[in-house]
């Protein structure tokens, strides 16, 4: 889909605030990091953790239909049991969901979505969308172009974790649901699904976020080190954020099928991803974690 430039109204209840955008990486702790954020008061985020705006502006190698997905989602929220007026006004997850289809035909509608979740204390708004990783540099020139219309200050972060690690994790949850799959078996037939590797790319999303936004705009991270304190004061300050010590002592989202990976299958991811390991140790040199495959 060819996009515009979009066109929006200045929402002055937005001035001076920080907009923060998580653009991944699939299975790397952002279920977490919502979480987290969630109790920081001065970030505002939505129920529905992902929005997957941007990627329904500019779709990349991605197959499902994010504004479609929306409207399942609505369309589950009024089959739920009890009284459809009720559970719309009483569920944060039924109106954000209304919102959200609301960002089919109004771009405006993802700028009003996160005022109405804002407080007096807010002083961030943020949408953490892994899929926005693989959006590329025209999708990331549109994020840039959309925020430019408001007085806001934009800033993207992107964690990543042990490119086998985190692709064997992605394959056990993309499977999680079907009992006649066995990733031990299944796993070498989506090196060649598009949308699957795009999520493992780092070196495309680095450079394309780093082709489109100032160096202080960005903030790279790395799972195997996000839990420490350091790491998380780290985000914080990102979020023009106080440091508070999470309340959370257990993955969130965590993929439910546990499968050891498979010697032969391992050595296979490693060889396909080597060129992501690479990219990594030269462009963040010492920060890359020791516990990443050598």
């Amino acid at each position: 889909m060819p996009t515009q430039t979009p066109t929006l109204r200045k929402y002055d209840e937005l001035n001076g605030k920080t907009f923060l955008i998580g653009v991944g990486a699939n299975k790397s702790a952002t279920s977490w990091i919502f979480t987290y954020f969630m109790s920081l008061p001065e970030v505002a985020v939505s129920p529905l953790k992902e929005m997957r705006f941007f990627n329904a502006k500019v779709r990349g190698p991605l197959v499902e239909d994010p504004d479609l997905f929306a409207l399942k989602r609505l369309a589950f929220n009024f089959r739920q049991d009890g009284d459809v007026l009720e559970n719309l006004q009483e569920r944060v997850g039924f109106q954000a969901s209304v919102d959200r289809v609301k960002m089919i035909y109004d771009e405006g509608a993802y700028l009003d979505h996160f005022i109405r979740l804002s407080s007096a204390d807010t002083k961030t708004l943020s949408d953490i969308t892994p899929a926005y990783s693989a959006i590329g540099q025209e999708g990331f020139e549109y994020i840039k172009a959309y925020f430019a219309t408001q007085d806001v200050r934009l800033k993207l972060f992107f964690v990543m974790r042990d490119p086998v690690d985190r692709l064997w994790s992605h394959l056990r949850y993309r499977d999680r649901h079907d009992a006649e799959l066995d990733v031990r078996h299944t796993w070498s037939e989506r090196l060649d699904d598009a949308e699957m590797m795009a999520f493992c790319d780092y070196r495309s999303t680095v450079t394309a976020l780093q082709a489109v936004f100032p160096a202080e705009d960005l903030l790279f991270l790395f799972y195997e080190d996000l839990f420490s304190e350091t790491s998380l004061k780290q985000l914080c300050a990102f979020a023009d954020a106080g440091y508070q010590p999470p309340a959370i002592d257990k993955p969130v989202n965590e993929t439910p099928l546990k499968v050891d990976l498979p010697d032969d299958a391992r050595e296979a991811l490693r060889q396909r991803l080597e060129p992501q390991y690479a990219f990594c140790r030269k462009r963040f040199g010492d920060r890359v974690p020791a516990a990443w495959l050598a």
